[in-house]
């Protein structure tokens, strides 16, 4: 779930920044950017050293990948966790831990063929069966994961040597393939008498996989990585990842101003003014812009009795101006939305469209459903109680709080009081979203390119940590997501995922808002970034900092 990859004063970062370069024993070059030399007289030569330094806006939750359900937490999980395929570049399936697959002629069966000579970070090998385990450990009663679902319909599986893994499922699954793109194998050896639900695992792994490994993590201040020596996919060059929680947006800009961060994501304002006016910025970082697999939106508590009726929750769709939105908290970058997929790509429902903004309408659709000012304070009420609720979003997102406030003021004027509260991230996923207790949210769901959205639609996934946390529950859109699920025909999916996006357009369990642009902001000392439809991200553990670009000096010194 996409909390944020895109979601104070100044002296508690650098408090923090000072603390973190004793604990990971770094030392920076006298002054801030590593040569005076013009970055593009520099020899583009790869070598191994340096850090990267990055910000986040929410510290990370739960290192278990099957188990974590925020972006912070899996922007670390996966560069410790592997699974078996990924997304290349262009968005299409590749292999990771596994070099080749088959899938059966009656697409029932999907056989794996494991890379060799591949280790955990401990020097145990990696095996057939640390995939196995991972499938019984997440299809397990007792593990409570949100993306459980796509593993329930493998019946069986083979291991018929250590480097062969075999799953079979019961029927046609046409997210099969994909779905192993998204499970972090886990080691066997490690977690086999762990219960995953409650386990120091979750915040100390003891072996991975991917391209780093976790050196420390002061909770809510920093997380450190270093290069994991032995991963199996070419050198690692940079040698360490640290990435410092930084909640407040302001403060990241002038922490990369002062050149302590090498790389953040921007505010609209940061990417369209401020960065042009920083000289420092211009000159040492490079700005990119690409629409992701990311949407916001206004989510109801379906089971408060407030939303029950459908015409309220449509008369709020009306009250809500997206284009204003969207022009005063993204400055226009991005594009307003009718359905949950990324505009122009090919299962977006092109026959909706956002609700226009229209205050009659709403006011209408409310006094439809018994909502009028008894008592002339200008806010409507019914059977004795006010048209009153509470938005909550996640502190630190300062798009999201002012989404909130252009919301409150243009429902205000149809009759509906909105209150706003803002929660830090951690304690708003569990105390709040995982225990349903909010009214409303704005938040933002970040996306597979598989257009399978059963987790977040089905009725079946309303229980504890799963991702329907609004309590939707729609007959047809259930099967829908069913019938989606066992054709691999292309037209056919769509059409069944058109008829989902019509009944959730119709019912409105959310207001979508917009479909923003991620603005990335990278050094220019980092070398091998490759723009692409996956975006930047794709390939960085093969990024690199020349020699003579080169600004931090990690020691030898271990946590």
């Amino acid at each position: 779930m996409g909390q944020g990859p895109y979601f104070a004063k100044l002296i508690a970062p650098l408090a923090t920044y000072l603390l973190a370069l004793i604990l990971c024993g770094c030392s920076a070059s006298d002054s801030d950017q590593p040569t005076s030399l013009p970055y593009s007289a520099v020899a583009d030569i790869p070598a191994a050293g340096d850090r990267l330094v990055d910000a986040s806006s929410a510290d990370a939750s739960n290192l278990i990948p099957m188990i974590a359900s925020d972006a912070s937490s899996h922007a670390i999980a996966g560069q410790l966790y592997l699974p078996l395929l990924k997304y290349d570049k262009e968005l299409n399936l590749t292999g990771q831990l596994a070099s080749a697959w088959e899938v059966s002629a009656d697409n029932l069966s999907i056989t794996f063929h494991i890379r060799p000579d591949l280790k955990w970070s401990d020097g145990k090998p990696f095996t057939s069966a640390d995939c196995a385990f991972t499938l019984k450990l997440i299809q397990d009663e007792h593990t409570q994961s949100a993306y459980k679902s796509d593993y329930a319909l493998v019946r069986s599986f083979d291991t018929p040597d250590p480097l062969t893994f075999i799953v079979h499922y019961q029927e046609p699954f046409s997210p099969a393939l994909a779905s192993w793109s998204s499970l972090a194998i886990l080691p066997e050896h490690v977690f086999a008498h762990e219960d995953i639900m409650h386990t120091e695992l979750s915040r100390h792994p003891k072996a991975t996989i991917g391209p780093y490994m976790l050196a420390d993590w002061q909770s809510q201040q920093s997380i450190l990585m270093r290069a994991n020596p032995d991963y199996f996919d070419g050198p690692v060059w940079i040698s360490e990842r640290f990435t410092r929680i930084i909640p407040d947006r302001a403060t990241q800009f002038l922490e990369l101003s002062s050149g302590r961060i090498d790389s953040a994501s921007l505010t609209p304002i940061q990417f369209r003014r401020l960065f042009d006016q920083r000289p420092s910025l211009k000159n040492h970082y490079e700005r990119y812009k690409y629409l992701d697999f990311i949407y916001t939106y206004l989510g109801f508590n379906l089971k408060r009795p407030l939303f029950a009726d459908v015409r309220v929750r449509q008369a709020i769709a009306y009250a809500i101006d997206r284009q204003e939105i969207l022009d005063g908290v993204q400055l226009g970058l991005g594009e307003t939305i009718a359905s949950p997929y990324k505009p122009g790509t090919y299962w977006v429902n092109r026959q909706l469209k956002p609700r226009p903004f229209d205050p009659q309408q709403a006011k209408a659709l409310l006094a439809e459903a018994g909502w009028r000012d008894s008592d002339g304070d200008g806010i409507l009420d019914k059977d004795g109680k006010p048209f009153s609720f509470t938005i909550l979003t996640n502190n630190g997102n300062q798009q999201r709080a002012d989404a909130a406030t252009i919301m409150q003021q243009r429902l205000k004027k149809v009759g509906i009081e909105v209150r706003i509260r803002l929660v830090e991230w951690s304690a708003f996923i569990e105390n709040f979203i995982n225990k349903r207790q909010f009214d409303a949210v704005i938040l933002g769901w970040s996306l597979s390119p598989d257009p399978d959205q059963y987790s977040i639609w089905h009725s079946s996934q309303t229980g504890p940590r799963q991702f329907n946390f609004l309590s939707y529950h729609n007959d047809k859109v259930d099967a829908a997501l069913d019938g989606a699920r066992r054709t691999f025909d292309r037209k056919q999916r769509k059409a069944y995922y058109d008829t989902m996006q019509e009944e959730i357009w119709r019912d409105v369990p959310m207001v979508f808002l917009f479909a923003p642009y991620s603005l990335p902001v990278m050094h220019k000392r980092i070398h091998g970034i490759k723009p692409a439809p996956a975006g930047i991200g794709y390939n960085s553990e093969h990024w690199y900092v020349p020699r003579e670009l080169q600004k931090y000096h990690p020691t030898a010194i271990q946590p």
